[in-house]
């Protein structure tokens, strides 16, 4: 697809048809990546995204276990009363 560049401001830009950016799955923010001769817009990757499927995943497996043993501190000796 073709696109021209248009002047916005002091800046320039191109129009992306919307259903080109839901076919490549972008929504309100992306990365941009210059090299010669070429631009490459890119989703902005969630940081967290599939974290609770994988969750699910490792309780399903038994895998949601904590690594060290819990240690007790002075509140739960002291102050946490159980209701």
């Amino acid at each position: 697809m073709k696109a021209r560049i248009v002047r916005i401001g002091n800046s320039r830009g191109i129009r992306l048809p919307k259903p080109l950016l839901e076919e490549a799955g972008i929504a309100d923010e992306v990365e941009l990546r210059a090299t010669r001769g070429r631009i490459l817009i890119q989703a902005v990757a969630r940081p967290r995204a599939g974290w609770a499927e994988a969750a699910h995943r490792m309780r399903e497996r038994g895998e949601d276990q904590l690594l060290d043993p819990a240690t007790p501190t002075r509140f739960d000796e002291e102050e946490w009363e159980w209701q």
